[in-house]
C-alpha cells in the first residue's frame, strides 16, 4: 500500500533503500521557504541500524503490514528458543538475542505474538506484564518514607528491579516487561 510522506507516523513499517524501516519518531516541519516535509528517524528492522530521512507531501513510500501471528514459548535449548504455533503445532526457533534483554521475562506456557514479513521473523512481542516472585528484597531502613524511596529486589528469573519499601522476600508481584519495573502486588488468589 502506498502513503505520502507525510503521513507516516511512529509505528509504521515502510519499504525504503531496499530494506524494511518502522518509524520511531515523525515530525512535520514547515520551512519559512520551500516546501514541507515530515523527518522521521527510522529503524532497520533487520540490521538495527537507525537513520533519519526526509519525506515530501509529493513522495510516496510503500507501507508494510507485517504478518502476526500467536505462539506458544515451550523452552529454552542452548542459544535458541523454542515456540509452537498453536492453530498447525508447527514449532519454530529464535535465538535469545533476536528477543535481547526481555528474554528474563520469558515464562513455560507463555503465548507470544511473533511479526514476520515475507516468511522472515521480525519481531516477538511479549506480554506487557508477567507475575514473578521476590527472592531477595532488602530490609527496610527506619526513617525512609514511603514515598520517596524504592529499593532493590531480586526476581525469581534473576532481574533486579527498584520495589516499594513494604514488599518482602516470597511476595509475588506484578512487573512491566517493557520497562522492568514494578507494577502492583499480585493477587493472592492467583
Amino acid at each position: 500500500m502506498k502513503v505520502n510522506g507525510n503521513e507516516i507516523k511512529p509505528g509504521n513499517v515502510i519499504q525504503h533503500n531496499d530494506s524494511l524501516w518502522v518509524a520511531v519518531k515523525s515530525n512535520a516541519v514547515k520551512p519559512g521557504k520551500g516546501g514541507a516535509f515530515n523527518q522521521v528517524e527510522l529503524k532497520n528492522l533487520i540490521n538495527g541500524s537507525k537513520l533519519n530521512e526526509r519525506f515530501r507531501a509529493t513522495e510516496t513510500v510503500e507501507k508494510i503490514r507485517l504478518e502476526q501471528k500467536e505462539y506458544q514459548y515451550l523452552y529454552e535449548q542452548g542459544d535458541m528458543l523454542c515456540f509452537m504455533d498453536m492453530e498447525t503445532y508447527e514449532q519454530i526457533e529464535l535465538a535469545k538475542d533476536f528477543i535481547g534483554e526481555r528474554v528474563a521475562f520469558m515464562q513455560d506456557g507463555m503465548m507470544v505474538k511473533v511479526e514476520s514479513y515475507e516468511g522472515q521473523y521480525l519481531g516477538v512481542s511479549l506480554p506487557d506484564q508477567v507475575v514473578l516472585e521476590v527472592i531477595e528484597a532488602d530490609p527496610v531502613v527506619k526513617g525512609q518514607t514511603v514515598s520517596s524511596s524504592y529499593k532493590p529486589a531480586v526476581m525469581d528469573n534473576g532481574v533486579r528491579i527498584m520495589v516499594p519499601p513494604f514488599i518482602t522476600a516470597g511476595e509475588k508481584i506484578i512487573v512491566d516487561t517493557n520497562e522492568s519495573t514494578y507494577v502492583r502486588r499480585a493477587d493472592s488468589d492467583k
